[in-house]
């Protein structure tokens, strides 16, 4: 587990980003096709998709918290203590989207 530590809270917080910032780009796309406001829609759709990409990013929220009480429960601290960096990493993730598609909309939403 400690070998695998860093390269999955880096994957955790990529995904959930790619997530966000994706799925904003491609609402926004539908939103243009349909005729309504993109950049309204990607606003929107990112504070929508921010719990969603957290829970993409860290493989279900049940598998999540399974673990995080097993760990506790078996007094394995320091792997409780990970997976809550792991969902934090996902949190930022997901918040660092949303702020992205806020900057490329810049207040046109």
């Amino acid at each position: 587990m400690q070998d695998s530590f860093w390269p999955t809270l880096l994957l955790d917080f990529l995904i959930a980003l790619g997530v966000v910032t994706g799925g904003s780009i491609l609402g926004g796309i539908g939103a243009f096709v349909s005729g309504d406001y993109p950049m309204f829609k990607m606003v929107q759709l990112a504070q929508q998709l921010k719990i969603w990409a957290m829970v993409a990013a860290i493989g279900g929220t049940f598998d999540a918290i399974k673990s995080f009480e097993v760990n506790i429960l078996g007094g394995q601290i320091m792997q409780a203590f990970q997976q809550v960096l792991f969902i934090l990493s996902a949190f930022l993730g997901a918040h660092t989207g949303t702020l992205l598609i806020r900057w490329l909309v810049q207040g046109q939403g």
